[in-house]
């Protein structure tokens, strides 16, 4: 499945679709315990304020995307080979749809949970997502070079 045969439309499919390969099971766990912890932390010191959600929140979908996406990275066992071979020749492609989600969910969350506005949930929403894409993107591309040595 090179990249030449599919179209940009097919492209983004296949990319959602190879999101679907990570341990989400274990990344969901990851992310309710950041967030607990987060939150106990907020609570003992005293961080009294409209906020108090937001951040926790925030970082429980960090950790939540992070492990999910370079989880499936790594993974060898599961899933679809095709999914896992696109995924594997696009390392930063593949890393796009997680990226996209994180950056929409945390963005609500300020925004829903906390006193920021769009514009300033959105920047704010833009570092998490920027080092969830750098993160994975660069896992990837070390796997693949590996692969290919």
């Amino acid at each position: 499945m090179g990249h030449e045969e599919l179209s940009r439309r097919e492209s983004r499919q296949v990319a959602v679709a190879s999101a679907t390969l990570g341990p989400w099971r274990t990344a969901s766990a990851v992310g309710v315990v950041v967030a607990g912890g987060a939150l106990a932390v907020d609570l003992i010191t005293g961080s009294w304020s409209m906020d108090i959600l937001a951040g926790p929140v925030g970082l429980g979908l960090f950790f939540f995307f992070l492990v999910g996406t370079v989880g499936g990275k790594l993974r060898r066992d599961t899933g679809d080979r095709r999914l896992r071979r696109w995924a594997d020749e696009h390392p930063w492609r593949s890393t796009l749809p997680a990226a996209g989600a994180l950056l929409v969910l945390n963005t609500l969350a300020l925004m829903l949970l906390g006193s920021a506005g769009l514009f300033g949930a959105l920047f704010t929403s833009l570092l998490p997502a920027g080092m969830l894409l750098l993160v994975a993107g660069v896992v990837g591309s070390v796997k693949q070079a590996r692969k290919r040595g």
